[in-house]
């Protein structure tokens, strides 16, 4: 196995959420906030995974503006996901906290979910499920473990990639978008029922922010949350720009789609990186050796393959260790 990357500098600060365990939902760390007025059910999740903390910096902003929030139309729900593992956040190890027993982002298939399976994350997924069940439109908020551009997972193209593909446009953040070919591990939140239908409109997506502990995460989390809300109806143009002005992010001038053609699954425990990789390098050349999977190697299919989410250590066999794919040019956008 290749031996482990240096610890990434811990520039965030995990918030203390401890004042929105109790909500008026029912379910712990779960707010949801109607306006009286018909229109979409909007919903957005932080800390699906524990160690993520941009996502939870910007929903404790966006909670802590004021009580109650009123969405400008339809019913907005802001969910914290994995609060245990949240709860388990140690700078010193903070890779540990990213689940308890197992990815809450791999367990959203219904014969998972409505099995007999048992883990807190299962149990957790369980309380959540009937929101994500009646959200028209989800914004998943995550990080990634290496200092990469954010990028927005718009799903399984084989699913609902292509409608979150269109969706993202219109947020016209940021400025890599990426439909894959899901996880062989298990289904992600974002390709669940409706969500996955190409003629559903209900639509998720999952943004990554960069790298999971550096300061400039945040700022994206957020400027992805206001951007969201305001597309999906559920806050104001006035509070949305406002507030997104107060940033200083500027959308990029256009943007691309990474569409992945096949995912590297681990075989052995002998998987070894030949270089370092952080994600989304373009390799010029079909043929080239980007890994070792014991005996194995493990070569680009394609010229100008695209590099996405290498995982900087050696997964476990059986899980995805890097996702390969092309690059399409979307044009250019024309608002901010």
């Amino acid at each position: 196995m290749s031996a482990s990357p240096a610890l990434p500098a811990i520039e965030l600060q995990a918030p203390d959420i401890s004042r929105w365990r109790q909500s008026n939902t029912g379910v712990e760390y779960v707010h949801s906030f109607d306006s009286g007025r018909p229109g979409r059910h909007v919903m957005v999740q932080a800390l699906t995974h524990g160690n993520e903390l941009c996502g939870a910096i910007a929903l404790n902003w966006l909670l802590g503006q004021g009580q109650p929030i009123t969405p400008a139309r339809g019913r907005l729900t802001l969910s914290f996901a994995n609060v245990a593992a949240y709860a388990r956040w140690n700078p010193e190890q903070p890779d540990a906290s990213r689940f308890v027993d197992e990815d809450l982002n791999r367990v959203w298939a219904d014969e998972v979910l409505l099995g007999s399976g048992s883990s807190l994350e299962l149990q957790r997924a369980r309380e959540l499920r009937p929101f994500v069940d009646s959200a028209d439109f989800l914004l998943d908020i995550h990080s990634m473990r290496e200092a990469c551009k954010p990028l927005m997972v718009c799903g399984d193209a084989n699913r609902g990639g292509h409608k979150a593909v269109a969706f993202t446009q219109q947020l016209k953040v940021p400025e890599v978008l990426m439909v894959d070919t899901g996880h062989a591990a298990g289904l992600r939140m974002i390709d669940r029922g409706a969500f996955g239908d190409p003629k559903n409109a209900r639509t998720a997506v999952l943004i990554e922010c960069g790298q999971h502990w550096e300061r400039q995460a945040a700022g994206v989390a957020l400027d992805a949350l206001l951007r969201f809300l305001r597309y999906a109806g559920a806050v104001s143009e006035a509070f949305a720009k406002e507030n997104l002005a107060s940033l200083q992010l500027t959308p990029p001038r256009e943007q691309v789609l990474v569409q992945v053609e096949h995912a590297v699954t681990v075989r052995t425990q002998a998987f070894k990186w030949t270089k370092t990789y952080q994600g989304l390098e373009v390799v010029p050349k079909a043929g080239t050796v980007i890994a070792m999977d014991g005996d194995e190697p493990v070569a680009t299919q394609f010229d100008d393959a695209v590099l996405v989410m290498p995982s900087a250590t050696a997964p476990p066999s059986g899980r995805t260790a890097v996702r390969i794919g092309r690059l399409t040019r979307l044009g250019q956008s024309d608002a901010a």
